[in-house]
């Protein structure tokens, strides 16, 4: 990843090695060493870190709350739940709607 940090903050690094000491070595197109900004680094890498840990999120496929609730209130029209659901708020509240504007 840091390797990563490095070419996003840095554009001018064609090429990274690594030291056996663990420090690396950043050369522009020209092999001339390029000094690097540690603090921009640093952050690329803490937000490329929230980015990925985030990436469980964004792979999830629900479907569209207005959808998820359409599913519900079939689901507890249809009886489902039990008689118990269609006295829920939920239920009630868009049961008095739906019969106030009925589907022509």
């Amino acid at each position: 990843m840091i390797h990563q940090a490095i070419y996003n903050t840095h554009p001018n690094v064609r090429a990274i090695r690594d030291n056996e000491d663990g420090t690396v070595v950043c050369l522009d197109q020209d092999e001339n060493v390029v000094t690097l900004d540690g603090s921009e680094v640093e952050e690329s890498t803490r937000l490329q870190s929230i980015y990925d840990s985030n990436q469980y999120q964004r792979d999830r496929q629900y479907p569209a709350i207005a959808d998820q609730l359409d599913m519900l209130w079939h689901s507890i029209d249809a009886g489902e739940f039990g008689d118990t659901a269609k006295q829920s708020e939920f239920y009630t509240a868009n049961k008095a709607v739906k019969d106030a504007n009925p589907k022509p």
